[in-house]
């Protein structure tokens, strides 16, 4: 008899448990945040409603790869890491190698008290170019030669994918500045000097983040699905515009020249759907964009109704003030009040959520100031569906790289060649060169240089030089397997008098340009080609039928040796695939690239664009001779 009120007791609790456990579940599912059922605004009003200043801070920072460990991803709730140029897990890191990582760093934010997943950014901006065995793509002046939307907007498919493969989310680019002046250290990365030309190419963006579903608002971040990334329009705004070019410098122009030239591809990006944008280091008529509030707000946010996150570039705000760094916490009020949401601290986190946090607990910073930054950076979350798949597909490994994409990048090479003298008249054409012939030359600095094909932003920051830090072919590897197997190819980086004429050369291919750079490493106010490619060009086209291909990322200086040329080619800088260089030689395809640049005589005209009232170039924007494909036997 004893038993019955112990039965009744363990009843009654097991009663309870399972009340407790419905109500926590319950509970559980009122996190609405959580569900993605719900309305996206419902799931970020959720959420933010939830979270803590601190964590709101959290959101808005940023840290390079190297200053990041899970713990600090979980203790500070940091919303996004990135990998700056060069920034790896290890030398030539496999995909498990970045996936592995980029996991790592997911658990920690997901460890975290509301469990909000980082974003990761990379600079994937002419491929997923700082990954080894990755399609490295021609740089963006090439692209612009090609005048083809489509090819670019498969570029950014395919460049989806190959970050993907590497676990990474949210992708630097596109770059759409207007370089005004070739001098700039990043006119490579400009589709062109015309702003209609960069209009159409900021098609890549559909490529990247995927088409937006007809009827969707215009102007919402827009992220398809698990093989697309986050795109970032920079660099906001009149980085293409400065004073003789100079890098993160001064763009003088009047209301009307910036809603012209600069701004009119921002436009058509948040029409897109881009996610993020990020302010440019420079300034604009002597205010610094990382401090300008009318643009980034009034106009960016409040007029063109951008509603995805504002971007700083890698320590802008640090930038404000000269020299680096100092007076900062009066540099991080200005950048976060002129409407930057995410900072690229990118080194020291404590340091920057410490001032955020002094300057809204003094009501420098308003606490509505905050929630603008919080909400945009969840909108963009919540879009790119990280909350329900916030770690790495390992099913895209084999896209890194992958032969589909070698082929897109030979074809996009093949379009981007410029093709800008061929004989001395149209009746004695020097190309398409014969496949089958007793001897060719093949000479210069970058015919059998991988490194200099991809110029900058290629493995690391600057760029490499060689055969050895990645996967990809030569333009001399391509001219080789181009020709007929009875054609000897005899390379000369440099041949003297005395080679070229104890050799019987049936004709030279000479190829030669700039050496990489990036950023202000590139800024130059002599554009000349490194040496000694002058040199090889006199002394090869002194004595051999020659035809010369300029690998640079911008027109050079070129006027005086032209005369000696018999052809000349703008190959750019064409990345991995060499072999498109070949195909297009030796006529299997022919030329159709037109110039997105205007090719000057002198630097002493620049700066010089289509459209001046003194406009003598050597080549004029647009140019751009055209060839047939040709069936050799």
């Amino acid at each position: 008899m004893m038993v019955r009120p112990s039965s009744s007791f363990l009843l009654v609790g097991l009663l309870w448990l399972c009340c407790w456990g419905a109500i926590a579940q319950a509970g559980a599912e009122y996190m609405a945040y959580k569900d993605p059922k719900q309305p996206l605004n419902r799931r970020i009003k959720d959420l933010m409603g939830r979270m803590t200043l601190e964590e709101k801070i959290g959101q808005m920072t940023q840290l390079d790869r190297a200053n990041v460990t899970a713990e600090i991803m979980r203790d500070f709730s940091l919303g996004s890491v990135l990998s700056g140029g060069g920034s790896v897990p290890r030398e030539q890191a496999s995909p498990q190698d970045w996936i592995n990582m980029f996991n790592e760093f997911q658990k920690g934010a997901l460890s975290s008290r509301l469990g909000i997943p980082m974003i990761y950014g990379i600079d994937a901006v002419h491929g997923h170019n700082n990954v080894y065995k990755a399609t490295i793509f021609p740089h963006n002046v090439g692209l612009g030669a090609t005048r083809d939307p489509e090819l670019v907007k498969k570029i950014g498919a395919a460049t989806a994918l190959e970050v993907r493969a590497t676990g990474i989310n949210y992708a630097f680019a596109p770059c759409i500045a207007v370089c005004r002046d070739p001098r700039w250290g990043r006119c490579y990365e400009s589709y062109s000097e015309d702003p209609a030309v960069v209009i159409q190419m900021t098609d890549v963006i559909l490529g990247l983040q995927g088409e937006i579903p007809a009827g969707s608002r215009k102007g919402v971040p827009y992220v398809g699905g698990k093989d697309k990334v986050a795109a970032c329009a920079k660099h906001f705004v009149g980085d293409g515009g400065t004073t003789r070019g100079i890098n993160e410098n001064n763009t003088v122009i009047d209301r009307h020249g910036l809603l012209s030239i600069h701004m009119p591809a921002y436009y058509h990006s948040i029409i897109k759907g881009v996610s993020t944008i990020m302010v440019s280091y420079s300034s604009l008529n002597g205010e610094k964009m990382h401090a300008n509030h009318e643009l980034v707000t009034k106009f960016l946010k409040d007029t063109l109704k951008f509603r995805g996150f504002v971007i700083s570039d890698w320590q802008g705000i640090d930038k404000i003030n000269y020299p680096l760094h100092s007076n900062y916490p009066e540099a991080v009020l200005a950048g976060v009040q002129a409407g930057i949401d995410m900072v690229m601290v990118p080194f020291n986190h404590t340091e920057f959520i410490g001032i955020v946090t002094d300057h809204v607990n003094n009501k420098r910073i308003p606490m509505s100031r905050i929630d603008d930054a919080v909400r945009r950076i969840l909108r963009v979350k919540f879009v790119m569906g990280l909350f329900e798949n916030p770690l790495a597909d390992e099913s895209f490994v084999d896209k890194l790289g992958s032969q589909a994409h070698r082929d897109l990048a030979r074809e996009a090479v093949r379009k981007s060649l410029v093709l800008l003298k061929n004989g001395e008249n149209a009746d004695t054409p020097v190309l398409p060169l014969r496949k089958k012939t007793e001897r060719i030359l093949v000479a210069g600095t970058h015919a059998n240089n991988l490194g200099y094909q991809c110029g900058g932003w290629s493995l690391t920051w600057q760029g490499v030089s060689g055969n050895n830090y990645t996967a990809g072919t030569t333009i001399l590897s391509a001219i080789t397997a181009a020709v007929d197997p009875s054609t000897e190819i005899v390379f000369s980086e440099n041949p003297d008098a005395d080679f070229l004429k104890s050799n019987n050369f049936s004709y030279a291919i000479v190829v030669v340009g700039e050496q990489p750079y990036a950023e202000t490493k590139g800024d130059s106010l002599n554009l000349t080609i490194a040496e000694p490619g002058p040199q090889t060009i006199t002394n090869v086209c002194g004595a051999v039928k020659c035809v010369v291909v300029i690998v640079s990322g911008r027109p050079v200086v070129i006027e005086p040796y032209v005369s000696s040329m018999d052809a000349l080619v703008a190959a750019w800088l064409p990345g991995t695939e060499g072999q498109g260089v070949s195909d297009v030689l030796f006529g299997d395809y022919g030329f159709s690239g037109k110039l997105p640049r205007t090719w000057f005589k002198t630097v002493d005209q620049l700066p010089m664009n289509v459209g001046n009232a003194h406009y003598d170039p050597l080549f004029p924007f647009d140019f751009g001779l055209a060839t047939d494909p040709v069936e050799q036997l």
